[in-house]
């Protein structure tokens, strides 16, 4: 099981199911119950999805009387994105300096003829 947050992040996000949970709760909260109509899976199927979603901070909990209700949280998705935008950056840098060198009028050449 994943230790850091980023990868249990990506862990709980590779699974579709998980995913369409997450789609369905960026709608609004929703009871185990109200999320498993959506699903051809059991009840105890969709409950363990939901604590592999909580325990990559993804969603959060909470009790209402006999109702479980489950919401997404955003903070995780920031910095999912945060971090693939750093290494946006990075490659983009890479390549950047990958087409200057290309460009440079006769190294080409030079490098092709050897």
């Amino acid at each position: 099981m994943p230790t850091d947050e980023l990868s249990a992040t990506f862990a709980a996000l590779a699974d579709p199911t998980r995913r369409s949970i997450l789609t369905r709760l960026s709608e609004g909260e929703a009871t185990v119950n109200e999320l498993a109509s959506a699903f051809p899976i059991s009840l105890p199927a969709v409950s363990r999805h939901l604590k592999v979603l909580e325990h990559a901070g993804l969603i959060s909990r909470s009790r209402d009387a006999q109702w479980r209700r489950n919401r997404l949280r955003a903070e995780p998705f920031d910095e999912a994105v945060a971090w693939m935008q750093s290494r946006t950056r990075a490659w983009q840098s890479r390549l950047d300096r990958l087409d200057a060198h290309l460009r440079r009028p006769g190294e080409a050449l030079e490098q092709g003829d050897r």
